[in-house]
C-alpha cells in the first residue's frame, strides 16, 4: 500500500485575527500572518503567549475564494449552497452589508511575508473583487526598511493603498523604555519609503506613554518624527493599561509614572504646538481618546484642535471630572455634551451611584478603559 499524500489544504479553515484599527471596520479581514513578529512591546496586550508564524500562501488564497462564493450567493441567492465555513460565511454577509469597498490584511505584520508573496496575494484579491477601493494592513518601520521602494511599489501596483504604522513616540528613551524594536530615524526612513512608493500611511501616536518624567519630550520629538514625515494620517491611541500588557505590572509597582489625562491634554497641546509644514490629517477614531471631535487637516484645523484642548484645561475639577467620567462612559463625545442636561445629568447618577472621587476616578476608569481594548 502505498502512503497518500495529505494535502495542506486538508488542514484548511477560514482565519480572523484578534484586533483591526477602529478605521477598519467595515472592511473584509483577510489573515495573512498570524500574531506578532516582535512582540515585545510593554504597552501591548494582544498577542502575549502567542507565536508568530505565517499562514499557508494557498490557505490565504482559499480564504479569498471562499469569500468570493458567500458574496456569490449572498447577491444572487440560490437553494445549492452549503455553508462549510460558518466563520467565512459571517465575514462575507458582514461585508456585503458595508459595501465590499475594502480590505485589511491581518495580523500585526503582512508585509513580513515579503514582495512577492504579499503581491500573489493582492493581485488575487483583486482579481476576484475588481471594485474594491481600499486594500490596508499594519506593518512595523523595521520590515519596511528591510524592503526597496520597488518592492513597495509593486505592492501598491498590485493593490495595497495605505500602510498603518505604530510610530507610538519619536523620542528614542521612550522608545527603548517601551522596548518598541525601532528608533526614531528608523521610523522616518520607513515613512518616507512608504511615501515615496506612493501609498498612504497612517502613523499612530500614543499619548502618555513617556510617562511623567519624559512626557514633553515624548510630544516634541514625535511631533518632529511626524514633521519629517508628513503622513496622510495622524492617529491617536492614548495609552491604557490591561492587565495583560507588562507596562500594567510596572504601573501598579511604581516604575512607571503614569500621567493624569489632564497632563495628556497637555502633552497633546505640545505636540499640536511643534506639528509645522504637513498637511496630515490628525484623527481621535478610538473610544479610548479623551476627545472624539479632535481631529482636522493640517495645518488649518490647528487653531481649533488647540481650542478644544484648552477648553478642557480650563474647565474647573469638577466639571473636568464629570468629562472625563462621561467620555469613558459614551455619553459624551465632545466637551459640548457637558451643557446636554439629560446626558449630564445621567453621567452624574452613575458617578453617584458608584461614588466617584477625585482619588478612585484613575482606577474606575482604568476598569472601564479594558473593556475597549
Amino acid at each position: 500500500m502505498t502512503e497518500e499524500k495529505v494535502s495542506i489544504l486538508d488542514s484548511y479553515h477560514y482565519e480572523m485575527g484578534p484586533i483591526r484599527p477602529p478605521s477598519e471596520a467595515s472592511s473584509l479581514l483577510i489573515r495573512v500572518t498570524r500574531n506578532c513578529e516582535w512582540n515585545r512591546c510593554l504597552f501591548c496586550p494582544v498577542y502575549k503567549e502567542t507565536e508568530f508564524s505565517v499562514r499557508p500562501l494557498e490557505h490565504v488564497i482559499r480564504d479569498i475564494d471562499l469569500i468570493r462564493k458567500y458574496v456569490d450567493f449572498l447577491l444572487n441567492p440560490t437553494d445549492n449552497i452549503v455553508i462549510e465555513d460558518p466563520l467565512a460565511y459571517d465575514s462575507a454577509m458582514r461585508w456585503v452589508g458595508h459595501s465590499m469597498k475594502s480590505v485589511f490584511l491581518q495580523d500585526a505584520d503582512s508585509l513580513a511575508i515579503g514582495a512577492d508573496n504579499l503581491a500573489k496575494i493582492l493581485t488575487h484579491l483583486k482579481s476576484n473583487f475588481s471594485d474594491v477601493e481600499r486594500v490596508t494592513s499594519y506593518s512595523r518601520s523595521s520590515t519596511i526598511n528591510k524592503m526597496s521602494v520597488d518592492d513597495l511599489a509593486i505592492l501598491r501596483e498590485a493593490g495595497l493603498t495605505r500602510i498603518h504604522v505604530g510610530l507610538e513616540s519619536g523620542s528614542d528613551r521612550v522608545l527603548k523604555m517601551v522596548r518598541k524594536g525601532a528608533s526614531k530615524d528608523i521610523h522616518i526612513q520607513a515613512g518616507l519609503k512608504v511615501k515615496e512608493a506612493g501609498m498612504e500611511l497612517s502613523e499612530y501616536f500614543m499619548p502618555g506613554l513617556g510617562g511623567r518624567g519624559l512626557s514633553a519630550e515624548h510630544a516634541i520629538e514625535s511631533a518632529d518624527a511626524l514633521n519629517k514625515i508628513d503622513p496622510d494620517f495622524i492617529r491617536l491611541r492614548p495609552l491604557a493599561f490591561p492587565i495583560r500588557a507588562p507596562l500594567y505590572e510596572l504601573m501598579t509597582s511604581g516604575k512607571f509614572d503614569r500621567i493624569t489625562d489632564v497632563e495628556m491634554a497637555k502633552e497633546l497641546v505640545t505636540l499640536i504646538e511643534n506639528l509645522e509644514g504637513i498637511s496630515s490629517y490628525l484623527v481621535s477614531d478610538h473610544i479610548l481618546n479623551l476627545f472624539a471631535d479632535l481631529k482636522g487637516r493640517l495645518p488649518d484645523a490647528k487653531d481649533f484642535m488647540l481650542s478644544i484642548l484648552q477648553r478642557f484645561l480650563g474647565l474647573n475639577e469638577n466639571e473636568q471630572l464629570l468629562y472625563r467620567f462621561g467620555r469613558r462612559l459614551g455619553v459624551f463625545t465632545s466637551l459640548d455634551d457637558l451643557n446636554d442636561k439629560r446626558r449630564r445629568t445621567r453621567v452624574l447618577e452613575i458617578m453617584s451611584e458608584n461614588d466617584v472621587t477625585p482619588q478612585n476616578i484613575d482606577y474606575l476608569l482604568d476598569q472601564m478603559m479594558r473593556q475597549f481594548i
